[in-house]
């Protein structure tokens, strides 16, 4: 039976950030109001200094004219369309690059600035004493080393060639310019220290793509939250917790997929592989890693890992991404169509910058025609397309990554019976306005980093931690060490310049086969072809690891045993059905694929609805339009609400005033508007179902802060009540807590539906309250709860309620947005905005169930990609071109994103020269 817990707090509300309009006015009235707010900047800051409206608008990048670069080899043409968006024309592939560079660091460098101290753990420098924590767990990752390793011994030479000239034009752009030339920020920063921008090197970015594979790492989130589960839930309570995935209701990505031999010898050999390993989470703790050891250590290690700033979204339970594509025969053009729109945490500016590399004339000395979303920070183009190909990214969710238990002695730690010595080094961090501290970075031989070395606490416990009988003496304590790809050197940078040249299937395999961190769907089509392709460094296990929970590191059947071989994993091209889709759904059936990819794929949810959509336009010999997939794309519909509101208004409810809530859910279709009362009504019911039946019932580690609950006893600590429970407070983050509510808590909810009389359904009495003791009493007990919830946040009266009230997105400054003085975050923030959609929609702005309603990732860009005339694409940001605060195109996207509508997406020359409206000639 689930553990007995009662709630004696409320929620804690999430908090945002203050209301500001975008600056898209022009005229005296909008100087005006600049110039107020930078005064009451300085006098918020107090330093008497007066800034005038010069300053602010000093850092806008100029867009006409004419400007001489050196290191150029003939000029450069940079148009921007009415919304900011730049298209690059240049005659030889580095011009094209150095422009790239400089016309990025013209909008974006404060941006690009911030990542590559956060990359090289160096934030210390910009912002002080408060990052040093965060530099010390960075400088153990190395991801600024590894990329050095990369860039001097496995990028090619066409791509340093490439990525010394993107570099030459961020330095173009810098040279003569003080900070404040440069962007507010660093006027603000100005005034708490001298910090001034130094130099881009090609390394800075490389070590990008680490950032970028951190975050989209795979099932480590999961992998903490199994193991700190045992300090209160048995095995199978776990597994109920982690079903297996669905595959019979939501089919994998890869149907009519092929694997070459690899696939017939396996099925020929009845379906077993000594590669396979285990396919399914058990719940059960890997021998000899359980118990206080390995709990208090990775909730410490959650703590370093939860301040680590965020590159390109939240790594969570239920964020994901959409892609899909459709074949001619599908659509009203007769060819392909390709959809995406990743799933990210929202920030400001967006992570993705959209622009178009053209050469002027296509040939060996200049071979891109690339337009798509890139990285201020790195040459290239990551999603888009070319002349001749198209193609869009989600995140596989494949396990790339092992958390490892290591009992440490002495200056070694123990593998086989045998201590072996640490590699170490020693870090030095430089901090603003203090003095430099020195770390000295542990690794196993294999290269794993001693994670646990970056908190003075958990080296104590560590040293004091009990295990179980099957774990070797104490010793020196314990440690947690990771294994991860992108550790290791890769080509990743290489694969990016090849996608943006790649002329048809098979150049597109090759190029994908370059991207080993981090493995990402890749969906491709051309004008006749469609297809998928999994790309990616991904490790092989032995029977007795599934990646899914901690390993004892000193065991050696535990280490990885190599990786799929690249020939070996799925793809498909020109399935039989006419469409593929990847949603961070599982990529193949289990019975059809000898390796364990991971254990923790997104469950489905949106990929078959998704599915479901385009079969319903093509039967009959439907077709599809561009129109059709944008609308595909803001499906707002709730599959957990279709699984739920039928029971819901079965039930017999006392208080008139929930009846009257009820009724909002009577003739509801399911859709997540914002304008929508019952959307509001029902996501508040099905919070406050998470919250009695699985969220009272977690350990403190997984549920957010100042939410406190008096539980039963299971060490020494807190002061007992009357009953012999103690009083205990959750640790997490709202954005990160648990249950989230994504698509395995629909998983979870819907196994359980036909046990109504389990343990999971069970409540304790909550003071004078009668307990639930089944299904019906804990869903009744909900509707209660969710009516008095909304009834506090959004007032009696249910006409006035709508999901949009409850469900805002606001966007941050990522730095001094975040933990600036609060004038300066109103001057860099802006929202919120009131947004349909919902957790596990296709229309994916996502909310923690855990911690609240407001927004905590987003589409955050669409596209639709049209091979039958490349000029009618459409694309959105999430953002805008800008990341200059009050520039015109700081966030002139995000009203038209919020709507769900989309802008043209010029590529021709022709068309790019009706859309542009400023151009700037680079000049050598």
């Amino acid at each position: 039976m689930p553990p007995n817990t009662t709630a004696t707090t409320g929620d804690t509300a999430t908090t945002g950030a203050t209301s500001v309009k975008s600056g898209r006015k022009k005229g005296r009235k909008a100087r005006l109001l600049v110039l107020v707010l930078v005064l009451a900047l300085i006098g918020g800051i107090a330093y008497g200094a007066y800034w005038s409206i010069s300053t602010v608008r000093a850092s806008f990048p100029q867009t006409t004219g004419s400007i001489t670069l050196d290191g150029l080899s003939g000029p450069v043409d940079v148009k921007r369309d009415g919304y900011g968006i730049p298209q690059i024309y240049a005659s030889s592939d580095e011009d094209l690059f150095m422009a790239q560079g400089y016309v990025q660091a013209q909008d974006r460098f404060y941006e690009m600035d911030v990542r590559r101290h956060m990359t090289s753990g160096r934030l210390s420098e910009m912002f002080g004493k408060g990052q040093v924590e965060n530099d010390e767990f960075l400088r153990t990752l190395g991801w600024d080393r590894i990329a050095k390793e990369e860039y001097d011994t496995k990028l090619s030479a066409s791509t340093k060639k490439y990525l010394q000239a993107y570099a030459k034009g961020v330095n173009a752009y810098l040279q003569g310019k003080d900070g404040e030339d440069i962007s507010l920020e660093y006027a603000a920063l100005g005034f708490t220290n001298d910090y001034k921008p130094g130099k881009w090197t090609p390394v800075d970015s490389v070590s990008w793509l680490k950032a970028m594979a951190w975050d989209l790492r795979g099932n480590m989130q999961d992998e903490i939250d199994r193991a700190l589960m045992t300090s209160r839930l048995g095995p199978q309570q776990i597994q109920d917790l982690y079903p297996r995935y669905p595959y019979s209701r939501n089919k994998p990505i890869v149907q009519e997929g092929r694997y070459d031999e690899l696939t017939r010898a396996f099925q020929q050999n009845g379906g077993t592989g000594a590669s396979q390993g285990t396919t399914g989470t058990t719940g059960s703790s890997t021998p000899g890693t359980t118990g206080p050891a390995l709990t208090s250590q990775l909730a410490g290690l959650y703590k370093v890992l939860d301040n680590v700033p965020t590159a390109v979204g939240v790594n969570g339970q239920g964020i994901g991404s959409n892609s899909w594509v459709v074949a001619g025969k599908h659509t009203i053009t007769k060819k392909p169509l390709i959809a995406n729109d990743p799933h990210l945490s929202p920030s400001l500016p967006s992570v993705w910058y959209q622009m178009g590399l053209h050469c002027r004339t296509v040939s060996d000395k200049c071979q891109y025609d690339v337009t798509g979303y890139t990285f201020a920070g790195m040459p290239g183009v990551i999603i888009g397309h070319n002349a001749k190909i198209a193609w869009g990214m989600t995140n596989s969710g494949v396990d790339v990554t092992d958390l490892y238990l290591e009992k440490v002695t002495g200056n070694g730690y123990l593998y086989d019976g045998k201590v072996r010595p640490f590699k170490t080094r020693e870090e030095t961090i430089k901090v603003a306005g203090g003095a430099s501290k020195s770390i000295v970075v542990r690794q196993t031989q294999d290269g794993m980093p001693l994670l646990s070395d970056r908190d003075d606490e958990l080296v104590q416990v560590g040293r004091k931690a009990a295990v179980n009988t099957a774990a070797p003496d104490r010793g020196d304590g314990y440690g947690i060490a990771l294994r991860w790809t992108a550790l290791d050197p890769g080509t990743s940078m290489d694969a990016v310049f090849a996608l943006g040249k790649a002329a048809n299937w098979s150049d597109f395999r090759a190029a994908a086969a370059l991207f080993d961190v981090p493995s990402q769907n890749l969906v491709y089509a051309d004008t006749q072809h469609i297809g998928y392709t999994l790309p990616g460094k991904i490790p092989t296990r032995s029977t007795s690891d599934d990646g899914s929970i901690p390993a004892p590191g000193w065991d050696s059947k535990y280490r990885w045993t190599g990786f799929i071989k690249k020939d070996q994993l799925p793809y498909e091209y020109d399935p039989e059905r006419g469409y593929i889709v990847t949603a961070n759904q599982a990529v193949v059936d289990k019975d059809e694929y000898p390796y364990a990819l991971t254990t923790d794929w997104g469950y489905g949810a949106r990929s078959q609805r998704i599915t479901d959509l385009i079969e319903s336009k093509i039967k009959d010999g439907g077709k599809i339009s561009t129109e059709d997939m944008r609308q595909m794309q803001l499906d707002n519909s709730s599959e957990i609400a279709k699984l739920l509101v039928p029971k819901l208004l079965k039930l017999n409810l006392d208080d008139p005033d929930v009846r009257q809530a009820q009724k909002l859910l009577e003739g509801w279709d399911y859709t997540q508007e914002a304008d929508s009362a019952a959307a509001a009504y029902f996501n508040a019911v099905w919070r406050n179902i998470l919250k009695l039946a699985f969220g009272n019932k977690l350990p403190k580690e997984l549920r957010v802060k100042g939410q406190c609950l008096w539980v039963d006893k299971i060490d020494n600590t807190g002061p007992l009540d009357d009953d012999g429970k103690v009083r205990e407070c959750g640790q997490r983050d709202a954005d990160q807590a648990q249950p989230d509510g994504g698509d395995r808590w629909f998983e979870v909810v819907r196994t359980l539906m036909d046990k109504p009389d389990s343990d999971w359904w069970k409540t304790p009495k909550p003071g004078t309250r009668t307990p639930a003791n089944n299904r019906d009493q804990l869903l009744a007990r909900a509707m209660i709860d969710a009516r008095w919830e909304l009834t506090a946040k959004l007032g009696k009266d249910i006409d006035t309620w709508n999901w949009g009230r409850l469900h805002r997105l606001f966007l941050k400054n990522q730095t001094l947005g975040t933990e600036g003085p609060k004038v300066l975050q109103y001057v860099l923030n802006r929202g919120p905005w009131k947004l349909s959609g919902g957790e596990a929609s296709v229309n994916a702005s996502g909310w923690n169930a855990a911690g609240g309603y407001n927004v905590v990732w987003v589409p955050s860009m669409r596209m639709v990609v049209n091979l039958a005339d490349l000029d009618k694409s459409k694309w959105i940001n999430l953002t805008g071109a800008s990341g200059h605060a009050y520039n015109a195109h700081y966030t002139d996207q995000t009203g038209k994103w919020a709507k769900g509508e989309l802008l043209p997406w010029s590529f021709s020359d022709k068309a790019v020269d009706r859309s542009t409206s400023d151009t700037l000639v680079l000049e050598p």
